[in-house]
């Protein structure tokens, strides 16, 4: 069944920009109430606490939380505290969206530093198993109830390589993997997990990868649509695959990408 997102929760983690941000002025402007978890400098946080006004602007209550999304301390202050705010409601969508991982080589050229054990695990954990926890401690809060989505931000680096970018694959690869086993698990309760993969996307995080100028151009190229993906197109798919009640869309690496990966 069709229903309405007004009125229901979502919390976005890596709410203060790119598609997470995209996504929660999406859903705010549904009448959706946000929950944010970001974690960021000072400048970060005040245009955190301007999106913040911006959504409230709708109508819709929004609060946002600067602090380590992968730290299991924050999931353990922060979830009586969503339970406060969402009275009893439980939360409707989770949006996983966080990007922060090494972009070192796995093998450095001479001078090069090469990834470390230590910035290898920093990076599954933060872009891939922290999802896992958050779903773990959201559902046994009794937070995640049937006709819950979580949606998870993967990309065509699940599958496919590029220079430096070794360890976010090996996160979006294992990101995949988590969705595919919580879809399984959290079927018997009618919740849906599902993985969207973007197409190359101007976002900060991508800003940061060596060589994006000339990704960018070749991935526009390609594009059937000849542009860019855009924060906007992921953040309508997640509003429009919310609208029902039903979990049988669950499991899947969702293409949001214009068509880049046909070509």
């Amino acid at each position: 069944m069709i229903t309405r997102l007004e009125g229901s929760w979502c919390l976005v983690l890596g709410a203060s920009s790119g598609m997470g941000l995209a996504i929660a002025h999406e859903l705010a402007r549904e009448g959706v109430h946000i929950l944010g978890v970001h974690f960021d400098t000072t400048d970060g946080q005040e245009k955190a606490a301007v999106a913040r006004e911006e959504m409230r602007g709708h109508g819709v209550e929004a609060h946002f939380f600067n602090a380590n999304a992968a730290s299991a301390r924050t999931r353990e202050e922060l979830l009586p505290r969503f339970e406060e705010l969402t009275g009893g409601t439980g939360i409707r969508i989770v949006v996983h969206s966080l990007a922060f991982g090494t972009l070192l080589p796995y093998v450095g050229a001479e001078g090069e530093d090469s990834l470390t054990s230590r910035q290898m695990n920093m990076t599954l954990d933060v872009m891939a198993h922290s999802l896992v926890y958050w779903t773990q401690d959201l559902f046994t809060a009794g937070l995640l109830r049937e006709g819950a989505k979580v949606y998870a931000m993967t990309s065509a680096g699940g599958t496919r390589v590029m220079p430096h970018y070794g360890a976010v694959s090996a996160a979006k690869a294992a990101l995949e993997s988590h969705v595919r086993q919580l879809a399984l698990e959290l079927a018997p309760s009618g919740i849906a997990v599902n993985a969207l993969r973007a197409g190359v996307t101007p976002t900060p995080s991508m800003e940061r990868i060596p060589g994006s100028d000339r990704l960018a151009v070749h991935a526009r190229d390609l594009n059937p649509h000849r542009r860019l993906t855009r924060p906007e197109d992921v953040a309508e798919a997640v509003s429009l695959l919310s609208r029902t009640d039903s979990s049988w869309i669950t499991g899947n690496v969702i293409g949001v990408d214009g068509g880049e990966l046909l070509t």
